[in-house]
């Protein structure tokens, strides 16, 4: 995008910005509010949206009506019975139109009122439910990786590779991260929406970034998430780059992508903790493969490219767990294994992942011992 605030999109159309924020400063009726409903189509990992106006403000999803949208053009439905329905479930604060309008993320459901096959938040909500006593808390740790229109990786050379990873992990300066302006935008937006976000920083291969969710109790760190994501893909489109979640976008000796899932019970949050810790380790490694499949959306193709057993992560065939150690499945921070008492780290889930999946597996393992 030029310094003028110009976004060229072909020889002959130019988009200017500035022109587009004179309408928005158009005033709004005050018996008008603008909602944009949310949702995950039959991908599992790519977002929809649309929007339609209310004659109040929403504060709660049971004042928000159930919409429909056409499924057959989001991979969720055949063209003969199309009607695929958009159950609200959660409300944000929209900081692209500002208040008093809203985000709302939903739930999907066919014409028969089952849910899609990508929705996994009703699961997900089943089992949180269930173990609402043991105050389940997450925290997840979104990667992400920026690039041109192209395809290539921001701010990369068009012909060859910047130099190797080293200097560019929570860097500063233009020769070591690329795309703060979109990071920094992202990370205030998310706070105006109301999204738990608890950090960001540069990753370790150029034009890789990470931002934090939580600590989110139970179906909560879904909604965050993904909200968060698609304020993110909202936000880079306005500077006209693209926000790729592939666990693995360049090959090679590049780090891949991941969404490392923080867990804790409050057991393990009270003294001696860790002793609930170690017992939560033990069931995970027994059902290793069971949760592989459920952290990508491909039942665990897309992350063998990036579970190989290098650049900090374990191999995808073998469970390991370690204090401090990055190359472990499931990592126990030194600070918790010191206190004996804390959370672990889950650094299997890929950054495409379904929070909903990762979490309602997690809880049905550790805490319902299923």
């Amino acid at each position: 995008m030029p310094g003028n605030g110009l976004l060229e999109t072909s020889p002959n159309y130019v988009i200017n910005k500035a022109v587009a924020a004179r309408f928005q400063q158009l005033p709004q009726p005050k018996d008008k509010v603008q909602v944009m409903y949310v949702w995950i189509d039959g991908t599992g990992q790519d977002l929809r949206a649309k929007s339609r106006t209310l004659d109040f403000i929403p504060t709660k999803t049971e004042e928000l009506p159930v919409w429909n949208y056409d499924g057959s053009s989001t991979y969720q439905s055949e063209g003969k019975n199309s009607d695929t329905f958009l159950y609200p479930v959660a409300i944000f604060n929209d900081p692209f139109r500002l208040a008093p309008n809203k985000l709302v993320m939903c739930e999907t459901y066919k014409h028969d009122h089952t849910p899609t096959g990508t929705n996994h938040r009703k699961a997900a909500l089943e089992a949180m439910t269930k173990a609402a006593d043991q105050k389940p808390w997450f925290g997840i740790e979104q990667e992400y990786t920026l690039l041109d229109t192209d395809g290539k990786p921001f701010g990369w050379p068009k012909t060859g590779f910047p130099g190797p990873q080293g200097p560019y992990y929570c860097g500063v300066g233009a020769d070591k991260v690329y795309g703060r302006d979109i990071v920094e935008a992202h990370y205030r937006a998310c706070l105006y929406a109301g999204i738990n976000i608890s950090g960001e920083n540069a990753e370790v291969m150029p034009a890789q970034w990470e931002f934090q969710v939580g600590p989110c109790e139970g179906i909560s760190i879904g909604d965050h998430l993904w909200m968060a994501r698609f304020i993110l893909h909202r936000v880079a489109e306005e500077f006209g780059i693209v926000v790729t979640l592939d666990p693995k976008p360049v090959p090679g000796d590049w780090n891949g992508a991941g969404a490392h899932c923080n867990f804790s019970t409050q057991a393990m949050r009270e003294n001696n903790g860790i002793i609930e810790i170690e017992k939560a380790i033990d069931k995970l490694s027994k059902q290793h493969m069971r949760h592989i499949k459920a952290y990508d959306p491909n039942e665990g193709k897309d992350n063998e490219r990036r579970l190989t057993g290098k650049h900090e992560t374990s191999s995808i065939h073998d469970f390991s767990a370690g204090v401090a150690n990055r190359g472990a499945s499931i990592r126990i921070p030194r600070g918790c294994a010191e206190e004996k008492k804390g959370y672990l780290e889950d650094r299997r889930p890929a950054s495409n992942c379904d929070p909903y999946r990762v979490s309602e597996v997690i809880v049905r393992t550790v805490c319902l011992n299923e």
